[in-house]
């Protein structure tokens, strides 16, 4: 949002700054000439949060869950998914974590997140977190990925739908035994 209104501030400013260069017969003038600069400056500024914001998602494939940012993406398969839930992102950042939270999350903190638990070995998990990348691989602590989204219940929900089926899980009260008197 803070880039949104600044990319759109150079744009403005831009352009002003150009229009009266223009009124004042000065568009080439030493002074005037880096006003121009400002207009494709705020331009580039602006695709390049669209982008940003485009590459950075997650997405319910029929193949696996494909988590992408702007330099990497990893398809992680429905079968190695333990369990998802929405939870506040605060509760990935607990005692020590707490300063590994980065500026741009801090507005996210207290919003829904979707909590990935992955069942693999270490080694699996850190191939994983590689092809996270830096940024999101912040965002995985031991076998648990934590994926701001804005709408993290329709997300758990369509991934809840494509995981297989687990027998052997809590079946619930119907079906435990009877405690003996």
């Amino acid at each position: 949002m803070q880039q949104r209104f600044f990319a759109g501030l150079l744009l403005v400013v831009g352009v002003l700054a150009t229009g009266i260069s223009i009124y004042q017969h000065q568009l080439f003038s030493p002074g005037f000439a880096v006003w121009m600069v400002y207009i494709p400056v705020g331009i580039l500024l602006g695709a390049a949060v669209l982008i940003f914001r485009q590459r950075s998602n997650v997405q319910v494939l029929d193949e696996g869950l494909k988590i992408s940012s702007v330099m990497s993406n990893a398809v992680i398969d429905y079968d190695s998914i333990k369990s998802v839930k929405a939870l506040p992102l605060r509760q990935h950042f607990q005692e020590r974590r707490s300063r590994m939270i980065a500026p741009i999350m801090k507005q996210h903190i207290d919003k829904p997140a979707v909590f990935l638990r992955i069942r693999g070995d270490e080694t699996e998990l850190a191939a994983i977190k590689k092809r996270l990348g830096i940024f999101r691989g912040r965002l995985m602590f031991e076998d648990t990925i934590a994926i701001p989204v804005p709408d993290a219940d329709a997300v758990v929900w369509e991934i809840n739908a494509h995981l297989p089926e687990r027998l052997g899980q809590n079946q619930g009260g119907a079906k435990r035994r009877k405690r003996r008197r």
